[in-house]
């Protein structure tokens, strides 16, 4: 099945919300993969960032739901989706390493037919095969500062380009930089690439358009209080992992292979000055 990923992606992307009582909330933004159950049963999954949630600390979020009207307009719909239980304990599955929440929700019928099949989310081939690096255009949904493109609830959609380099493979860089302005709010969503001609084309590349979920936003980068407008996306194949956990806790994973050890030493990172913050 070829989606048109960007207008799909805006379909399944959505607002996570929760108020604090002091008329404060906490925002961040999700998307909805579909992924089989094990028995083979539809299944519609949220993936967020692992922080957006452990931030919220009551048992209910509310996710930004969105109604098609008859007359072609939209309403915007928030409904609850409950995230811990009667004694607290989370009800979200999370990667043991990276900053990843998956959890399984019953959503409307027209979102959950909007959900991305699991097949788009990328993995270390398809950042090989399709030669993905540094320059190349990727598109980002999100909610920055809790803020939607319109009153109808949709994402805002953005773009930056690859800023690090190597990308992959995921076990010995688990996350890549994205330049563009980050926000809070923004945390826990799709970044994709949609469209071939926004992107470097080489003798080697297919010819064809490809369209793929290249991973989540899970963090800004920021030192000594300074924005550096750089965001940092962890790679879809921890999504995967993630997701698999969700029906077996015991699946595995993959654990980001240190570089301690390199000669000379390492450098002083991008992520590693936003965790230190």
């Amino acid at each position: 099945m070829v989606l048109d990923l960007s207008t799909e992606l805006i379909q399944a992307t959505v607002q996570l919300e929760q108020p604090l009582g002091n008329g404060t909330r906490t925002v961040g933004t999700g998307f909805l993969i579909s992924a089989p159950s094990s028995d083979g049963n539809p299944r519609t999954l949220l993936v967020t960032a692992n922080h957006v949630l452990e931030k919220m600390p009551g048992k209910d979020a509310q996710i930004g739901y969105r109604i098609a009207n008859a007359d072609g307009s939209w309403s915007y719909s928030p409904q609850p989706l409950r995230i811990r239980d009667s004694v607290g304990h989370e009800l979200w599955t999370h990667h043991p390493s990276r900053d990843v929440a998956v959890i399984a929700v019953t959503a409307p019928a027209a979102f959950a037919k909007a959900a991305i099949p699991i097949d788009y989310l990328a993995g270390d081939e398809t950042f090989s095969k399709y030669s993905v690096g540094a320059g190349d255009e990727m598109m980002a949904l999100g909610f920055p500062r809790g803020l939607a493109a319109n009153p109808a609830g949709f994402p805002i959609l953005r773009s930056g380009r690859v800023a690090s380099f190597p990308v992959a493979p995921a076990r010995i860089f688990p996350t890549f930089l994205l330049d563009f302005a980050v926000f809070p709010g923004n945390s826990g969503g799709p970044v994709f690439i949609s469209d071939q001609s926004h992107r470097r084309r080489g003798a080697d590349r297919p010819s064809q358009d490809f369209e793929f979920i290249a991973g989540l936003l899970t963090q800004e980068v920021e030192l000594n209080s300074e924005r550096l407008e750089i965001g940092i996306v962890t790679h879809a194949q921890y999504i995967r992992e993630t997701i698999a956990r969700v029906s077996d806790p015991a699946a595995p994973v993959t654990i980001a292979e240190s570089q301690s050890g390199m000669s000379g030493g390492t450098a002083a990172s991008a992520e590693e000055a936003a965790a230190a913050e």
